[in-house]
C-alpha cells in the first residue's frame, strides 16, 4: 500500500522484517518442542536461540532466493549463516513450507486485527460522543433522498454507532476464527512431525492448532476473515456518503473540518469540498476489492497448491493497510465535524408543515374517514404545498373535507414536533445502555 495510506503501526506487521522475525520464532519454538520430545539434542534447538537478537538481512534473504527460488529455504540458508551448519541442520525438520507461511501470515493477521478492534473502539467512541451531544438536535430524516418525518441528529450518529458495534463483533470473531496455527508437514498428517510441536508452537504464537490442515490451512477462514473487512468498509461507506449529502451546498446540515490554509479547489477559491469522505468512499471500494479474491482462494488442488498465494501476498498487506487508515480517518472526520442546526430546522420547514402529513392521515382514519379517502384528501393538499409553497396546516384548515372529521385544533395538535422525538431515549437506551 503506497504511504499515503498508510499508518506505521499497521505498516510493521507487514514488513519483510517482521514476517522473517515470525519465522524465526516458529523455527525455535519448533526445535525447543522436538527437543523436549527427544527428537533432536537440546543443545541444537538451543542453538537456534542464538539468533534471536539477530537482524535478518532482508537483501540477502532475497539474493538466496534469487538462486534457490523459493523463500522458505532462502531464509532458512540465511539462518545457518547466523546459527552455524551443523548447529541448524535440525531446524525445520518434518516441516513443510506451508507450516512456516500460513502459520506467519495468520500471526500477522491476528495483530492486524488487534489494530483494526482499536480503530472501531475509538470511532465508536467519537460517534457516541457526538450522538449524546446531538440527541436531541432535530433533522428532517429522508427517504429516497426526499423529505420523509423530523429524526434527530443524534439518532444519526446512534444509528451508525450501532452499526460500528456489530462490526466490532464481527472483527473480534474474524480474528478468533483467522488465530490457528499448522506444524503438521507434508499433507498434513504429522506423519515426520509430532502434533505435540504444533501446540507447543501454537501456544507460543498466541493461536490454537488447526483441527485439520492438508499442509495448508483452510482458506474458507481467510475468506471470513476478509469478508469481515469489506463489511466493516462498506459501513465507512455508508457513513462517509450521509456526510457528504450533509455537506452539499443546498443541505449543509454538516460539514467536515475545514482547517486554516486549507484550499478546496485550485480554480474556484469559495469551494469547501468533502474530501475526505469522498476519499473513504473510494477507500472502502479497494478494501471489498479484496473481498472476491479471498473467496476465490478457498478451492484449492487437493491437500494443497499455491493459487492463493500471490493473492494473499497483496491483500493481506493492501487490504489491511488501507481499513486501519480509513477507520483512523473517519475517527477525525467525526470528531471535528461541523453541525449546522439551525439549516436542519430550515430545511425541514422548506416546505411549511408538509412533514407531519402521516400524523394528519391516521388522524382522519381514527375519526372514522375511509384510508383510500383520508390519503386523498391530504395528498392534495400536500401537492399544493410542493407546488406552490404554502403552508400544509392552512391548507387543512381550509378543507371541508378535513374539517368535517377534525376540528382545528385537532389539526393543530398534528403538527406538534416533540411527537417525533418522544422515543429517543428509548431508542438511545437500545443502543447504548442506560446511562
Amino acid at each position: 500500500m503506497i504511504p499515503r495510506y498508510s499508518r506505521p503501526d499497521m505498516v510493521a506487521i507487514w514488513e519483510p522484517a517482521t514476517k522473517f522475525r515470525i519465522w524465526f520464532e516458529i523455527e525455535a519454538h519448533a526445535c525447543d518442542a522436538m527437543a523436549d520430545l527427544g527428537v533432536i539434542p537440546r543443545e541444537n534447538a538451543q542453538a537456534v536461540w542464538k539468533a534471536k537478537d539477530v537482524e535478518f538481512d532482508v537483501a540477502r534473504i532475497d539474493e538466496i532466493e534469487a538462486v534457490t527460488k523459493h523463500d522458505v529455504i532462502a531464509f532458512l540458508t540465511h539462518l545457518a549463516e547466523h546459527v552455524g551448519s551443523d548447529e541448524a541442520r535440525f531446524v525445520h525438520q518434518g516441516m513443510t513450507s506451508s507450516d512456516v507461511l500460513d502459520t506467519c501470515f495468520n500471526v500477522q493477521l491476528t495483530r492486524a486485527a488487534d489494530l483494526l478492534v482499536a480503530d472501531i473502539e475509538g470511532l465508536l467512541a467519537a460517534l457516541k460522543r457526538r450522538a449524546l451531544e446531538h440527541k436531541d438536535t432535530v433533522r428532517i430524516g429522508r427517504s429516497h433522498g426526499i423529505h420523509a418525518e423530523p429524526s434527530t441528529m443524534g439518532l444519526t450518529f446512534a444509528r451508525f454507532y450501532a452499526e460500528m458495534d456489530r462490526n466490532l463483533s464481527r472483527m473480534r470473531d474474524a480474528r478468533a476464527e483467522i488465530a490457528t496455527g499448522a506444524i503438521s508437514g507434508a499433507v498434513g498428517t504429522f506423519a515426520n512431525i509430532d502434533p505435540a510441536v504444533e501446540e507447543h508452537v501454537c501456544d507460543k504464537l498466541g493461536l490454537v492448532p488447526e483441527p485439520i490442515s492438508t499442509q495448508v490451512i483452510p482458506r474458507d477462514r481467510h475468506a471470513a476473515f476478509f469478508a469481515t473487512l469489506g463489511v466493516v468498509a462498506s459501513s465507512i461507506e455508508n457513513i462517509a456518503t450521509e456526510i457528504r449529502h450533509m455537506q452539499r451546498t443546498e443541505v449543509l446540515e454538516g460539514a467536515e473540518f475545514f482547517s486554516m490554509g486549507q484550499k478546496g479547489s485550485s480554480a474556484m477559491p469559495h469551494k469547501k469540498n468533502p474530501v475526505l469522505t469522498e476519499n473513504l468512499t473510494g477507500l472502502a471500494r479497494m478494501v471489498r476489492s479484496a473481498v472476491i479474491p479471498a473467496m476465490e482462494n478457498v478451492a484449492l488442488w487437493h491437500e494443497r497448491d499455491i493459487s492463493h498465494s500471490s493473492v494473499e501476498r497483496m491483500i493481506g498487506p493492501d487490504a489491511t493497510i488501507t481499513l486501519d487508515f480509513a477507520l483512523s480517518r473517519l475517527t477525525g472526520v467525526i470528531d471535528k465535524m461541523l453541525i449546522f442546526p439551525e439549516n436542519m430546522l430550515d430545511n425541514m420547514n422548506k416546505f411549511p408543515g408538509l412533514v407531519m402529513s402521516q400524523r394528519v392521515l391516521l388522524a382522519l382514519t381514527q375519526a372514522g374517514v375511509s384510508r383510500e379517502d383520508a390519503y386523498t384528501y391530504v395528498q392534495r393538499n400536500a401537492l399544493k404545498v410542493w407546488e406552490h409553497r404554502t403552508d400544509f396546516k392552512e391548507e387543512l384548515l381550509a378543507d371541508a373535507d378535513v374539517l368535517a372529521a377534525l376540528s382545528a385544533d385537532e389539526i393543530e395538535e398534528k403538527f406538534d414536533l416533540g411527537y417525533h422525538t418522544k422515543h429517543v431515549d428509548t431508542i438511545f437506551a437500545r443502543v447504548f445502555g442506560e446511562e
